[in-house]
């Protein structure tokens, strides 16, 4: 049976030192078993109750699932660019298409849709721990600022290099709402609830049971997010790590047959990962699919070997130091991978 290895229980401890409000949340899926445990600064708590946590930028694989269903329910071109969806937009000026927003080759700034002061604010309050922000969320907004910015910032028809953005992600989402009809905020709680069985994942933060911290322990609220807030494709969903490991699961057997879409590589990345559409590609090996996410105090990894299948997930309500929760989550899939390998190697 499989237990969580010395390194990875070392990276837990670490984590969770000093925090005196953490609920981190590590999770794994073997064998077609979940196993979920929970950790304070104190050692392991009764794994029974169920933490909602915000998972920040996980949330882009989620809109983009939504988007492989939509292609392949032929609703929506890969190809086409996003103004085919978004009629305000000008029709003669050139606008990113489907593939380059789900991939990170847009060519949006990562800084927007802030501007380069708010950007640096928002980075140094998030290293620094997120303390004045409380309960706000920096990141709002709505269409009329979405259209200023997509007219302000123009782009040329070329191949630009990868570069994170919050904002291409969540241009995206807004053309899925167009699609649906319906917004892209209750067309995503539909299609987490109704077609992925997803019942205690959801945009929002308003049924959570979880408060964030910062560093120096101070109480962060949760970050509000609303339908008006056209940023939420990029970050607004909330989630367990049950669920994430329903998603995961999903994933590996393929349940869904749209979602083998985003499991290929579909552009270039960083030097360590290529792009599927929305995932993170190992490039040594692209069976291996990450994702990490933050909000202003909380922390998110979800990682899967589509090939071993197995899965790992980290939750954290404190915005932790830099990678941590990674550094947990590969260390877990690691060791997952590996006695996956020890089984084959002593059955032959």
């Amino acid at each position: 049976m499989f237990e969580i290895n010395d390194e990875t229980f070392r990276l837990i401890k670490k984590t969770c030192k000093g925090k005196k409000e953490i609920k981190l949340t590590v999770g794994y899926l073997i064998d077609n078993n979940t196993v979920i445990k929970i950790y304070d600064e104190n050692g392991e708590l009764d794994s029974s109750e169920k933490y909602h946590y915000e998972i920040g930028s996980i949330t882009k694989i989620f809109t983009v699932s939504l988007l492989s269903k939509y292609l392949f329910e032929n609703k929506m071109s890969i190809n086409d660019p996003i103004q085919k969806y978004i009629e305000e937009l000008k029709e003669d000026e050139y606008y990113p298409t489907l593939l380059r927003l789900a991939t990170h080759s847009s060519g949006y700034s990562a800084s927007l849709p802030l501007n380069k002061r708010e950007y640096s604010s928002l980075f140094l309050d998030l290293i620094m721990g997120a303390g004045n922000m409380n309960k706000n969320n920096p990141l709002n907004m709505d269409f009329n600022k979405m259209k200023m910015l997509l007219e302000k910032n123009k782009l040329k028809e070329m191949d630009y290099s990868w570069k994170y953005s919050n904002f291409g992600l969540s241009l995206l989402g807004y053309g899925l709402g167009i699609v649906s009809g319906r917004g892209y905020w209750d067309t995503m709680n539909d299609f987490l609830h109704n077609e992925l069985g997803l019942n205690d994942t959801y945009l929002g933060t308003s049924n959570n049971n979880l408060h964030g911290y910062d560093r120096k322990n101070n109480d962060c609220g949760n970050w509000k997010w609303d339908k008006e807030n056209l940023i939420s494709p990029a970050g607004a969903i909330s989630s367990t790590a049950d669920d994430l490991l329903k998603y995961a699961k999903i994933n590996i057997y393929e349940d869904k047959p749209y979602l083998s879409l985003c499991h290929k590589k579909h552009g270039n990345g960083t030097k360590k990962y290529d792009m599927g559409l929305g995932w993170w590609l190992l490039k040594k090996n692209n069976n291996v699919m990450l994702h990490g996410g933050g909000t202003g105090c909380f922390s998110s990894f979800l990682g899967i070997d589509k090939e071993k299948k197995v899965a790992s997930v980290v939750l954290a309500n404190y915005r932790l130091g830099r990678n941590d929760d990674e550094k947990i989550g590969i260390s877990l899939l690691e060791s997952l991978q590996k006695s996956k390998d020890d089984r084959i190697s002593t059955i032959y």
